[in-house]
């Protein structure tokens, strides 16, 4: 007899799910292997929460559709925070959450699973019955790949256990068709690219898949580059790339930003953190949004001319309207050069911080670690004081070289980030940029990377405290609660089977070094030891929104 899970498990392997992650109980046992048994890599994590945002991490380096597998009730409580993440973040991801039959009233593991899942701003689905699970699962993995959302689907136990019916058909679902507006409703941005002398165009998530169309375009026009944090990397390489706009902007790249007379958002939300509240916007700027979601246009701030169509379809008519008409724009040959010996914050004179022997400026080790690091990286980064160093003092290759998992900001998303980004770019050498804080909080998940034989190097910026309220705060408040002893966070990556190397000089990097040169096998954790930084530049910035 084959079973509701194992059809389940199998139809979701068939309809093409890339990679599952989960902590396997007795409800979820069934489903999992039958994932396996149908050849979907299935990853055991040491705690729910890590697999969730392993999974999310996952689907966005890798393009596919991811799993997570959970348990009844306290499984998929457990994973909560990383679905959230996920399912703010539009991550298309099916969630297999086992759960309690209807008649089990009182068992212990008996919740409203589907209002949890509501309340995760997850989209919940449910498999009803033998008769209906292909038509349900279909539903849920049809939800995910065409809307773009995270989709719990639960499998109540008695359901899971009954005999299945019917074959499983041979369906694929593609994803939604690009939208691409009429003449008419792009005339307003046409015009407005003609006028313009200084525009700059911001590309989100939302435009990762229209690189090539938009440079193409900004090329056209004369528009310089820039991308919302998530999509660092997109135009790397690019003469007039300005980096990540928005808190972490070196000072130029802001300067830039805000004499733009055109702001161009493609598939970018243009939210406080991007525009630093505003305030990188100019008080003249015409502002247009390009994005596929309706509800997306204005929802951060009225845009001037909003446009509903897809990034690549929308930049491919503008550069075809645009034919004949190129023009310089923000393209002189004085600002390539302000941009090539000025945009990068390792280009940008600060003082240096640092006392010898006891601690190293976070910028200085930040700087030094890129150099050693190969070019072919992907970089993950946790949240907290710590984050604009490695997310603008590390380069990455491309749009899929960073893994930015800032939706819900939690801190603690970071080593469950990079282990999922890794296995979903596996010639890339995966970075992780976190705090002490943050690893402390998923440190059961080095035990993970550990026996995936991972080549991840984690540099923890350790100034034992959680040091974003130390610095909001300030001195003049009681600071007991979020300062802690120091942590002697090598000796514990060593006690999981990781090699763990306290830093407080640049010359302490030196067996970092010679393991990259190692062809390695297994993670290097960098125990920073870093100095006050007084509050990163950053930080100000963010705690505005607060």
């Amino acid at each position: 007899m084959i079973t509701v899970a194992e059809q389940v498990g199998t139809y979701l392997a068939r309809l093409g799910v890339g990679h599952a992650f989960g902590v396997v109980g007795s409800g979820n046992f069934v489903v999992t292997n039958a994932l396996r048994a149908s050849g979907v890599p299935f990853i055991a994590s040491r705690h729910e929460g890590g697999a969730a945002t392993m999974a999310d991490a996952y689907s966005r380096m890798s393009g596919e559709i991811s799993v997570l597998s959970l348990h009844q009730g306290c499984g998929l409580t457990n994973a909560g925070t990383g679905i959230t993440e996920a399912a703010k973040s539009r991550t298309p991801m099916i969630v297999l959450a086992a759960e309690s039959a209807a008649h089990q009233v009182h068992s212990n593991f008996a919740m409203d699973q589907r209002g949890f899942a509501r309340a995760l701003f997850a989209e919940p689905e449910r498999v009803h019955s033998a008769a209906s699970a292909l038509a349900d699962t279909f539903r849920a993995y049809r939800t995910a790949v065409r809307d773009r959302r995270t989709v719990v689907l639960n499998l109540p136990l008695d359901v899971q256990a009954a005999e299945a019916v019917g074959e499983i058909p041979q369906l694929r679902v593609e994803p939604r068709p690009e939208i691409t507006p009429s003449q008419g409703e792009l005339e307003p941005l046409i015009e407005a690219l003609a006028r313009s002398e200084r525009p700059v165009f911001v590309a989100g998530r939302g435009g990762r898949g229209a690189k090539h169309e938009i440079a193409a375009l900004a090329q056209a026009t004369g528009a310089l580059l820039a991308t919302s944090a998530v999509a660092k990397g997109l135009f790397h390489g690019n003469d007039f790339d300005l980096g990540i706009s928005g808190g972490f902007s070196s000072p130029l790249s802001a300067e830039l930003i805000s004499d733009a007379d055109l702001i161009v958002a493609f598939g970018c939300a243009l939210n406080m953190w991007t525009t630093r509240h505003g305030k990188l916007i100019g008080p003249d700027a015409l502002v247009a949004q390009v994005d596929v979601e309706d509800s997306a246009l204005g929802a951060h701030r009225a845009v001037d001319i909003p446009i509903l169509g897809s990034a690549r379809g929308v930049a491919q008519a503008l550069l075809g309207a645009c034919e004949g008409r190129e023009r310089t724009g923000y393209r002189t040959p004085a600002v390539q050069e302000r941009i090539a010996t000025q945009s990068r914050w390792d280009q940008t004179p600060t003082e240096v911080l640092g006392t010898p022997g006891e601690n190293i400026d976070p910028r200085e080790l930040s700087k030094e670690i890129n150099r050693i690091l190969p070019a072919e990286r992907i970089l993950s980064v946790d949240s907290g004081n710590f984050m604009g160093y490695p997310s603008q003092y590390f380069d990455v290759p491309d749009e899929f070289g960073f893994c930015f998992t800032q939706a819900f900001q939690s801190i603690g998303l970071g080593l469950y980030t990079a282990i999922g980004s890794a296995l979903a770019q596996p010639r890339r050498m995966p970075v992780l940029g976190t705090g002490d804080g943050g690893f402390l909080m998923a440190v059961q998940e080095m035990e993970t990377a550990v026996r995936l034989e991972l080549p991840l190097v984690v540099v923890v910026y350790n100034d034992a405290a959680y040091s974003a309220e130390v610095h909001h705060f300030g001195a003049e408040h009681d600071l007991t609660t979020v300062r802690f002893p120091d942590t002697d966070i090598a000796a514990i990556a060593r006690g999981f089977g990781a090699v763990g190397i306290t830093v407080r000089s640049i010359e302490d990097l030196a067996p970092l070094r010679e393991w990259v040169g190692s062809d390695p096998r297994r993670p290097l954790v960098i125990d920073a030891k870093v100095a006050d930084d007084g509050g990163s530049w950053w930080l100000a910035e963010a705690f505005k929104g607060h």
